[in-house]
């Protein structure tokens, strides 16, 4: 897969800043587009880079332009359907990883969040203080 819309789980190439490798899996989705991608060799989480540069056909935005998206800088209404477990501690989140629903977690871009419901056995809904997004679990188990 080239094009910047995918699944999250999902396998494709993106060029990798950190070791340079290309094999990718998705690991979050905004706006139906890849929003962060997780390094197969190093494990290095980062945003959606095509690994032979913008993908035909697509203009990429300009970065000051990116970050001024409404959606990023507007806080989300959204209110919590379900309530976080306290007795449970808050967990860094890694796409390896598996939740259930009441988890809280920490994500790297998000900030905190707690889960609202599992969508099949690889992906978690998960609120934020900028808005509910799919996220990725259990990724390295077979």
């Amino acid at each position: 897969m080239t094009g910047r819309n995918g699944q999250v789980g999902s396998e494709l190439q993106s060029k990798c800043g950190k070791c340079g490798m290309a094999w990718h899996v998705v690991i979050a989705l905004a706006g139906g587009n890849i929003a962060q991608v997780q390094c197969g060799e190093c494990g290095a989480r980062h945003r959606y880079r095509p690994a032979g540069g913008a993908a035909a056909g697509s203009a990429r935005q300009p970065s000051s332009i990116a970050r001024k998206s409404p959606a990023r800088s507007r806080k989300s209404d959204a209110k919590p359907v379900v309530s976080a477990d306290t007795s449970r501690p808050r967990r860094d989140f890694r796409p390896n990883d598996t939740y259930e629903v009441g988890d809280r977690m920490v994500h790297p871009n998000f900030g905190e969040g707690v889960v609202q419901a599992t969508r099949g056995a690889r992906k978690v809904e998960v609120l934020f203080e900028a808005g509910t997004k799919l996220l990725v679990q259990g990724h390295g188990e077979g």
